[in-house]
Parts: C-alpha cells; structure tokens; sequence
C-alpha cells in the first residue's frame, strides 16, 4: 500500500492520537483544579480536539491508500 503519509509520521500520529493526547487531557483535567492552573475546560478540550483531529488524518491516509501490485 501507498499512504499520503509516510509509515514514521503515521506511527508517531497514531501514538499521539490514540496514546498522548487522550493521556495529556486526563491529567490536566485531574490535575488542574488541584494546583489552580487556568481553563481547565478549554484546555482538556482543545487537547482531545487535537487528538480527534490526528485519527481523522490517519484515518484518511488509511482510506486513500493505493495498492501495489505485487508480482
């Protein structure tokens, strides 16, 4: 198969979509309130934004990826 992204940036898209993003908005949502730090809400948001963002630009380079003919 042929991907719009090459194998290194989707693997490392992959991790931080399905693994970082996920890990980073769960400790700041549950760390946040305990040391005052700002815009909680907007923060876990934005950061989950990101990691829906990245599983859809993998997911896209998954459903345009072209065979290759092997012989």
């Amino acid at each position: 198969m042929n991907y719009i992204l090459p194998e290194k940036l989707y693997l490392v898209l992959k991790w931080a979509g399905l693994v970082a993003c996920p890990a980073i908005a769960v400790f700041y949502g549950t760390v946040a309130p305990a040391w005052g730090w700002p815009h909680t809400e907007a923060v876990v948001l934005t950061v989950n934004a990101i990691g829906v963002l990245i599983g859809a630009l993998i997911g896209v380079s998954q459903i345009t990826a072209k065979g290759v003919d092997v012989e």
